[in-house]
């Protein structure tokens, strides 16, 4: 039947694609479906970023995967997303910071990312000759994390789901989820067109909460606005991301394919809900912010401002589990992380689907724990 498949994935974003991707390599016959146009959430609203540099051991790990994932993308996919391995320097301006930063470290390390070090502050200098170090400490730096593009990306993970015979549907979004007797059994769209399937996977990020109430299950993720920009393209000048956690800083990195600088701060007060205003205010302090660490852009001008949401947990943990109805899975709440973890996330999802385990792979990302332990590199 055309409207029958053997896995049906809401959202087209680097989850559910990454996820789709991953089944339909392994035979499986997957239907994607997404509200608007692929990337029109979350993912492509980020700006770019792949680090490591977690404190949940399974969030190292599975980053670790991903950078691989990513790194062998050009082939595996046959497209370029430029990845590209420039690297992430966390800055510590205080000593509270610095600590935190060689606690992490040696998490890091122990976990197995072994070529992520502290740098003082003259070595943080001759990493990023720009950097005004006025006041630093020093930070943590790791050559191995990275950037790709993300429209790049789920492109391509859309277009081998295609090329592997499964079938995309941008701009139908799910209206209901279907079942009987206590399993899933297919979608409804908000067209009224049903599609049926044994097992459906909600990745709808920022609406993941959403998505499941249609199905009667509470999804601990919440949306939380986040503004960005982008500049034109310069001369690549090798910075790496910078990432600065005082209340007056940001995170930034130029794009090594186009010269483009991108970059975000997080919004204090916190500003819950699936707004995509732009501010004035965002627009005006976020170059500010760029220029305490790097001076020299001051002529570098901005061309393009947006806003997109954070799909937030508890804990600041991802989600990553089946649920109550079976054949309902659920990965999510990704945290501002969802672009860099997606890969390892999506190809996790995939065996743990295929394998009709009962308990999730990673018990801290299970959809029913006690929302404990937060993640520090948020």
């Amino acid at each position: 039947m055309a409207n029958t498949s053997d896995i049906i994935i809401i959202g087209g974003g680097i989850a559910g694609t990454a996820t789709g991707y991953y089944l339909a390599k392994a035979g499986l016959q997957v239907a994607l479906f997404d509200k608007g146009f692929l990337c029109s959430g979350s993912t492509g609203r980020c700006i770019g970023g792949v680090r490591q540099q977690f404190t949940s051991e399974s969030s190292i790990k599975l980053m670790m995967r991903s950078v691989e994932l990513f790194a062998g993308m050009d082939e595996e996919l046959g497209t370029e997303v430029h990845w590209h391995p420039g690297g992430y320097l966390f800055l510590a301006h205080d000593e509270q910071k610095k600590q935190a930063f060689l606690d992490n470290i040696r998490i890091q390390q122990a976990a197995g990312l072994k070529d992520v070090r502290w740098v003082d502050a003259a070595e943080a200098r001759e990493i990023v000759p720009l950097l005004d170090t006025a006041g630093l400490l020093g930070g943590s730096y790791c050559p191995t994390d990275g950037q790709a593009y993300p429209f790049a990306v789920v492109n391509g993970y859309a277009q081998m789901i295609r090329k592997l015979g499964g079938r995309v549907h941008a701009f139908s979004e799910v209206g209901g989820i279907i079942s009987a007797g206590g399993a899933a059994t297919g979608i409804r769209l908000a067209s009224g067109e049903e599609h049926h399937a044994p097992v459906v996977v909600n990745c709808a990020g920022p609406w993941a909460a959403e998505v499941g109430a249609l199905a009667g299950i509470e999804v601990p993720v919440e949306a939380e606005r986040h503004e960005a920009l982008i500049t034109e393209g310069v001369e690549y000048l090798g910075i790496p991301m910078l990432v600065d956690y005082r209340a007056d800083g940001g995170y930034f990195q130029q794009f090594r394919h186009n010269g483009q600088f991108i970059g975000c701060y997080s919004p204090s007060p916190r500003v819950p809900g699936h707004s995509a205003g732009s501010t004035f205010e965002f627009l005006t302090d976020m170059p500010r912010r760029m220029l305490k660490l790097v001076p020299a852009l001051a002529e570098v001008k901005v061309v393009r401002q947006w806003a997109g949401s954070y799909e937030v947990t508890p804990d600041g943990n991802p989600v990553l589990d089946r649920t109550e109805l079976a054949g309902f899975y659920v990965l999510g709440g990704m945290c501002g992380h969802g672009f860099m973890l997606g890969p390892a996330m999506g190809q996790a999802m995939a065996a743990f689907v295929r394998s009709g385990a009962k308990e999730p792979p990673y018990p801290e990302f299970a959809l029913r724990r006690q929302f404990g332990r937060a993640e520090a590199m948020k």
